[in-house]
């Protein structure tokens, strides 16, 4: 910083108005003070910045979701940088695999950079890690799973109208052997989907068939092996529930293995890349990803600029996307 006062004759003090954006310095002075920083390809030190400003700040917050290689955690984390990024804030994501060691791992990691704040998709089970964290003083916002803790904010959705509103279609096609397909039922959403399903069918007059039901279903892989238990059954599903994007593209790989995707019907809860480009498309219940994340930053950064009040819980309506899989009705054979 002195090196850049120096060339362009000014004071180190009007130097760190400039870098820092802040006023006292003319255009002219401004516009010298960049030049000379340009010329010798100065760049602020923002850790040594943060522990000299009063606020200790470090223009850095922290993501943490299950798997930023889904496409559903990765689309929220791109809604939280697009936000970040227009305050001049950087993002320091990880993925915790559903795995409480390595969330709690990086939470500490994250607070060792000294992050303003963190946004969290909570492991399923016990969160005693989050919690803890929050308890220092961390503001945090957890998305997609509410907290089992109180004093934080959370940004959900539909996930038990919208399943129910699901089931309620199919059957209204004349369905009444109706498959579920979920995810661990340790995970909050994993649970209210269910119950939305057990609702949909229960309004609909429909008895639930405990043999149709498969969950604890990680992945596609394992997804696939339950649709075909499903479809061996002496009297198999006439649709598929799947609450999960990628227990859908497991049961769908089935479907259309055994040439049954015009035959079955599928809902899945959340959509995924390429899901319209299927013949038929996928009907989902899709989430306002991006209206998730726009909302968890903005709730991360009013608690970061010092917003005490209650805490909130958003919910943020999913909508089901009628494609062509959840509108064919039972065979008549």
């Amino acid at each position: 910083m002195r090196d850049v006062a120096a060339l362009a004759k000014v004071s180190t003090k009007t130097v760190s108005r400039v870098i820092n954006d802040l006023p006292g310095a003319g255009p002219e002075v401004v516009e010298r003070v960049r030049a000379a920083a340009r010329t010798l390809g100065y760049r602020p030190n923002l850790t040594a910045s943060s522990l000299r400003r009063s606020d200790r700040r470090s223009a850095t917050i922290g993501v943490l979701f299950e798997d930023l290689s889904n496409p559903f955690d990765s689309a929220l984390l791109r809604a939280v940088e697009d936000r970040a990024r227009q305050g001049g804030v950087l993002v320091l994501a990880g993925s915790s695999e559903d795995d409480h060691s390595m969330q709690r791992e990086l939470l500490l990691s994250l607070s060792a950079r000294r992050v303003d704040g963190v946004v969290v998709m909570a492991v399923g089970g016990h969160q005693d890690a989050l919690q803890q964290e929050r308890d220092r003083g961390t503001p945090m916002v957890l998305v997609d799973r509410p907290p089992t803790f109180g004093g934080t904010d959370c940004v959900t959705t539909t996930n038990r109208d919208s399943s129910r509103d699901a089931v309620l279609q199919l059957a209204s096609l004349g369905h009444r052997d109706i498959a579920f397909l979920g995810d661990r039922r340790t995970l909050w959403t994993s649970q209210e989907r269910y119950t939305g399903f057990l609702e949909g069918l229960a309004q609909a007059g429909l008895t639930l068939r405990e043999e149709l039901v498969r969950t604890d279903l990680h992945g596609a892989d394992l997804a696939e092996v339950a649709a075909t238990e499903l479809l061996d059954l002496g009297k198999p599903p006439t649709a598929l529930f799947t609450a999960q994007n990628l227990v859908t593209v497991g049961a769908m790989r089935v479907l259309r293995a055994r040439r049954l995707q015009h035959r079955v019907a599928l809902i899945g809860f959340d959509d995924f890349p390429l899901a319209d480009m299927l013949e038929p498309g996928i009907t989902v219940v899709r989430q306002d990803v991006p209206g998730i994340g726009r909302k968890a930053a903005e709730l991360i950064f009013a608690r970061i600029d010092g917003d005490t009040s209650p805490p909130v819980h958003a919910v943020v309506p999913a909508s089901i996307v009628r494609r062509g899989s959840g509108e064919i009705p039972p065979s008549a054979d």
